[in-house]
């Protein structure tokens, strides 16, 4: 009988997948060789002889073999050796096989069940205060809890106090009150004479008083009525904006969450990589600059996993901020993963988007409102002064009074009085500086809603652009994800052959991050830029 022990370790692969890529798991050394029976048999490590099943399923690998520069007792010196040792291994194996194939199928099971596990991720931080918000609820709370909100609701209430303010010059009012008059010593008369008299005299009563500059009045209460017209536009108007930077901001959170869940990715992978590396260095096989060049690369994986960390927080206090939510309270999107909304058809015209915008956008409502004040305000400058000027006055109540301290004759009273004028002048007819300033006043709304109406367009144009790239950008960076997959497939099997070395592996990782990043970011960019397209057009 004839035994030869291969202690060779191996890898598996068949670990938890992340966006089509496995992610690298390993079978610790068998800690003796098998039992052997009867004939030529080789006692190998388990490890090899589930190595030699999912070899045969394309989903194992040897670890690295170097580029023949392996350090210490029983290094591979050339290529040319380790294709021999491959062969001859594969081989016996294959001779072992057809004697132990129950033995080879335990082993093949035992491996494929730890395989499976999941890995737990590092958690970075110790953040407990966390609660799940979804894109319903943040825009929800947008339109609710915004400042900005709440500020364009208070202008809007009292754009509709000066209305009424405007309502209640049409209306008279009371004034209720009593009187008291006393006079001595000399007084002249109604004719002219000059005499002693001592008198004095009290008055009870209310008095009942209107005053109505009609076209002022008139033309100023449709003004102030079109001007909370504009305040409600300008509410709406700042809502659809607090929602738009509430929807970015919740996908800002969403993609800084995928950025830490790849920066988490790829310190496992670049992980498990060195720990490959640090068993070939000290079995012999692999060049110890190989190992520090992988902990280098681990290290700044871990460097970047905790600035993504970082990135999170920070987008989660900004939309705390935005939805006037308590920022110690860490917010966290509630949807898993990132994936490409349809909130606008892709088969959308720009023309029919522009002319869309012009008609339903707030901020042209509330330039055509204010156009309407402007007219309304002109207007009275120019015929209100010709409507004339009406006042009236009514007192009901007792007068009473007499020589010296005499308080007699107390009897009913009544006054009444109606006036009509015009003014002319300064604030009336022929004032041609208030006129010129209600004209100029008008020119400048309108000259306003021509530069609202070019930047509307241009809005939307750029809108609508940033839509149709961010669509094809996300297919490009579909393709380059899968690109740098297989990138990273083939280093990792040219290493495990021998004909690849340690920086390619890297480099691969490193594309392979940045194409996750990628991915994401065009997705992230592509949702936002579809509610940024909402919102140039009116729709959010």
């Amino acid at each position: 009988m004839r035994s030869t022990n291969y202690d060779l370790p191996f890898e598996i692969w068949g670990g938890p997948s992340v966006n089509g890529l496995a992610v690298e798991r390993h079978i610790p050394p068998h800690p003796g060789p098998l039992p052997q029976g009867e004939g030529e048999h080789i006692a190998v490590p388990c490890q090899c002889l589930c190595a030699l099943f999912d070899r045969a399923l394309r989903r194992i690998s040897p670890l690295p073999w170097g580029e023949g520069r392996g350090e210490g007792k029983g290094a591979v010196n050339s290529l040319a050796t380790c294709s021999s040792h491959a062969r001859k291994l594969a081989s016996d194996l294959a001779r072992f096989a057809q004697r132990n194939i129950a033995i080879l199928a335990l082993c093949l099971s035992a491996a494929r069940a730890w395989a499976a596990e999941e890995p737990a991720s590092k958690p970075v931080g110790g953040a407990t205060n966390v609660h799940a918000i979804d894109l319903a609820t943040v825009l929800r709370l947008a339109g609710a809890q915004n400042l900005d909100v709440q500020i364009a609701r208070e202008r809007l209430a009292e754009a509709k106090a000066n209305h009424s303010i405007a309502l209640s010059q049409f209306f008279p009012w009371l004034s209720p009150g009593v009187g008291y008059r006393r006079h001595d010593d000399r007084l002249q008369d109604v004719v002219g004479n000059v005499f002693d008299a001592d008198k004095q005299a009290y008055v009870a009563g209310g008095t009942l008083a209107a005053q109505w500059d009609l076209g002022e009045a008139l033309y100023r209460t449709l003004a102030a009525k079109q001007l909370a017209n504009a305040a409600g536009h300008a509410l709406e108007a700042q809502r659809q904006e607090s929602a738009l930077v509430a929807a970015q901001g919740y996908f800002e959170l969403l993609l800084t969450q995928a950025a830490v869940g790849v920066a988490d990715d790829a310190v496992r992978i670049s992980e498990n990589y060195l720990a490959q590396v640090q068993r070939a260095v000290e079995a012999g096989i692999a060049f110890k600059g190989d190992e520090l060049r992988v902990q280098v690369q681990s290290e700044r994986n871990r460097l970047t996993r905790q600035q993504a960390f970082e990135q999170q927080r920070f987008s989660a206090a900004r939309l705390a901020q935005t939805l006037h939510l308590d920022p110690a309270v860490e917010l966290q999107g509630a949807d898993s993963e990132l994936v490409p909304l349809g909130v606008i058809a892709t088969n959308t015209v720009l023309s029919a988007l522009v002319q869309e915008a012009g008609v339903n956008r707030p901020e042209a409502k509330q330039s055509r409102s204010i156009i309407a004040a402007a007219e309304k305000s002109r207007s009275g400058v120019v015929y209100g002064p010709w409507i004339p000027a009406v006042g009236a006055n009514a007192f009901v109540g007792g007068f009473g009074g007499g020589r010296g301290s005499s308080s007699g004759n107390f009897g009913a009273s009544e006054d009444y009085a109606v006036t009509l004028g015009w003014r002319i002048g300064p604030g009336g007819i022929f004032d041609l500086s208030r006129k010129r300033s209600a004209e100029s006043r008008l020119n400048l709304a309108k000259l306003g809603q021509e530069k609202l109406r070019d930047e509307i367009v241009r809005q939307v144009v750029e809108a609508f652009t940033r839509f149709q790239s961010l669509a094809n950008q996300i297919a490009t960076a579909e393709r380059a994800l899968r690109a740098a997959e297989r990138s990273l497939q083939l280093a990792q099997e040219r290493k495990q052959f021998g004909v690849g070395i340690v920086l390619e592996t890297i480099q691969a990782e490193q594309d392979l991050t940045r194409a996750r990043l990628d991915y994401a970011r065009s997705i992230a960019e592509f949702n936002r830029a579809q509610y940024a397209l909402s919102k140039a057009t009116g729709r959010l």
